[in-house]
C-alpha cells in the first residue's frame, strides 16, 4: 500500500508539472498575440514549497474544450491602410521658400502697377506737391533763421516764399528774355554754320558729295512740309500744355506755402494714420529723410550753380552766342543727375559747332568735360557728403524709370526720392536690429505657412514663441 501511495504521489507530481508547463505555453502565446512579452511575474510556474522543496498544487482554471492555443486571437483594430505624406513636406524646401516669394513679389508688382496707375492719372498734382518738397527744402532753412532773428511764424514764412518765388521767376524771365533777345542774330549764325559745315564736309576725307548734301537738306524740308498738320497738332497741344504747366506752378506755389507754415502739424497728422505698432519707428525715419532731402537740394543747387557759372564763362570767352540762357540751362539741368549733365553739355557743344565752327566746338566740349569731372570726384562728394550718395547705377535706372512714368518732372523727382528711400530703409533696418537686441521681439506674427518649421527643437522655439506673441 505504501508503494503505491508513493508512485500515485510521484504520478501526480508530475502530472501537475506538465499542466502547469501547459499553462505557461498558453499565457506566452496569448502576450505574442497581443504584442505582450512575458513578465517573470507572469511565467505561471508553481511557487515551490517552502518545508519540502517541493512545488506547491497550482489551481488553474481549466481551459474550454475548444480553446486552440495555436490560433492568435483576432484584431480588433481596422487593418492599416498606407497614410498619405503631407504634400507641404513632399515639395522641396527651395521650391516652397521659392513659391512663397514669388507671390509677395507678385502682390508688391500689382500694387506698384496700380500706383502707378493712380499717378498716371493725377501726375499734373503729384508732380506739383513733389516740386513743392524741394523748393521747401531748400527754403526751410531760411524760415529758420528768421525765426531765430524774432520774426513770427506767419511773417517769416511769408518773406520766404515771397522772395523764393520773385527770385524763381526772375530767373526764368531773364532765360526767356535773352533767347528772345538773341533769337535773330542766332539764327543768322545757325544759317553761316550751316554753311561752313556743309564746305568742312566737301573738303573732309568722308568724299561727302555736294549732291548728297542737298538730297539730304531736300529730304528734311519734305520732311517737314509733309508733317505741316502734326506740327500745327502739335502747336495746339502746345497751348494746352502750357495751362497745365501754369496750373502745376499754382499748386506748387501753395503746396510750398503752407508746408513752410505748417509742415510740422502736417506731418504730426500723417503720422496719426500710420498703425501703432509701426509709429515709433515711421516717427524716427521722418526727420532723418527730411534731412536727407533737405542736404541734397542745397548740395544739387550749388553744384549746379558751379557748373553753371564755370561753363557759362568758358562759353563766354570762346566768343559761342546766348552764353548766358546757356548757363542759366546747365543750371536748371543739373537737377537731373547724370543725364541732365549730357544733355546740357551737348545742347552748348551743338551751338558752338553750328554758330562758331569745328575748333569752338571742340574746346566747348573740353570746358564741359573738365567741368563736369570736377564735379563728379571733387564738389559732389564733398558738399553732398556720404548721407546722400546714390550708386550711379541706381541714379541712371532711377532716372530713366521717372522720366519714362512722369516727363522731365519725373527724371528731377526720381534721385531724391531713391536717396529719401534709401535713408528711411537703412534707419528702419538699424532700429529693428536695436529693437531686437533690446528685448522687444519682432513686430508681427511668427514663422507660418509652407515654409514654417514642423519640428523646433526643445528650447530653441520657447523664447521665439513668446517673442512673436
Amino acid at each position: 500500500m505504501a508503494k503505491r501511495e508513493g508512485w500515485l504521489g510521484r504520478l501526480g507530481n508530475k502530472l501537475n508539472r506538465m499542466e502547469a508547463r501547459l499553462n505557461e505555453r498558453r499565457a506566452e502565446v496569448e502576450a505574442e498575440t497581443h504584442g505582450d512579452l512575458p513578465g517573470p511575474a507572469g511565467s505561471g510556474r508553481a511557487p515551490a514549497d517552502a518545508a519540502s522543496g517541493a512545488p506547491a498544487a497550482v489551481t488553474t482554471v481549466p481551459a474550454p474544450p475548444d480553446y486552440a492555443p495555436a490560433v492568435p486571437a483576432p484584431h480588433l483594430t481596422a487593418p492599416a491602410v498606407p497614410v498619405r505624406p503631407d504634400p507641404a513636406s513632399v515639395v522641396p524646401w527651395g521650391m516652397r521658400v521659392a513659391a512663397e516669394a514669388s507671390w509677395r513679389l507678385l502682390l508688391l508688382a500689382g500694387m506698384l502697377w496700380v500706383l502707378m496707375k493712380v499717378i498716371s492719372e493725377v501726375r499734373l498734382v503729384v508732380l506739383a506737391f513733389a516740386a513743392a518738397m524741394l523748393v521747401t527744402a531748400m527754403l526751410q532753412p531760411f524760415v529758420v533763421r528768421l525765426r531765430r532773428l524774432g520774426l513770427p511764424r506767419g511773417l517769416a514764412t511769408a518773406v520766404t516764399a515771397i522772395l523764393g518765388f520773385v527770385v524763381i521767376g526772375l530767373v526764368g524771365w531773364f532765360v526767356v528774355w535773352q533767347v528772345m533777345e538773341n533769337l535773330d542774330d542766332l539764327s543768322d549764325r545757325v544759317r553761316d554754320g550751316i554753311n561752313e559745315l556743309k564746305l568742312w564736309a566737301l573738303d573732309s576725307p568722308f568724299h561727302v558729295t555736294e549732291k548728297q548734301i542737298n538730297d539730304i537738306a531736300k529730304n528734311l524740308s519734305e520732311t517737314i512740309g509733309t508733317n505741316t498738320e502734326q506740327i500745327t497738332s502739335a502747336g495746339l497741344q502746345g497751348v494746352t500744355v502750357l495751362v497745365e504747366v501754369l496750373t502745376g506752378i499754382l499748386l506748387a506755389m501753395f503746396s510750398t506755402l503752407f508746408l513752410l507754415y505748417d509742415g510740422k502739424r502736417i506731418w504730426n497728422w500723417a503720422l496719426g494714420l500710420v498703425p501703432n505698432a509701426a509709429r515709433a519707428g515711421v516717427a524716427g525715419a521722418g526727420p532723418r529723410a527730411w534731412r536727407t532731402l533737405t542736404a541734397y537740394v542745397r548740395g544739387t543747387v550749388i553744384v549746379a550753380l558751379i557748373d553753371a557759372i564755370f561753363i557759362g564763362l568758358g562759353i563766354y570767352f570762346l566768343d559761342v552766342p546766348m552764353a548766358v540762357p546757356l548757363a542759366v540751362f546747365i543750371f536748371l539741368f543739373a537737377f537731373i543727375p547724370l543725364v541732365g549733365a549730357v544733355v546740357s553739355g551737348a545742347l552748348a557743344v551743338v551751338v558752338a559747332l553750328v554758330t562758331q565752327g569745328v575748333f569752338t566746338a571742340l574746346m566747348v566740349l573740353l570746358v564741359v568735360l573738365a567741368v563736369q569731372q570736377i564735379e563728379g570726384h571733387v564738389l559732389q562728394p564733398f558738399i553732398l557728403g556720404r548721407a546722400v550718395r546714390v550708386h550711379p547705377l541706381a541714379v541712371v535706372l532711377s532716372v530713366a524709370a521717372g522720366g519714362m512714368i512722369a516727363g522731365i518732372g519725373g527724371a528731377v523727382v526720381a534721385v531724391p526720392l531713391v536717396a529719401v528711400t534709401n535713408t528711411v530703409v537703412g534707419y528702419l533696418k538699424a532700429y529693428s536690429r536695436e529693437q531686437h537686441h533690446l528685448g522687444s521681439g519682432t513686430v508681427g506674427p511668427g514663422p507660418h505657412g509652407a515654409t514654417a518649421l514642423s519640428v523646433i527643437p526643445e528650447g530653441e522655439g520657447e523664447g521665439e514663441g513668446d517673442g512673436a506673441s
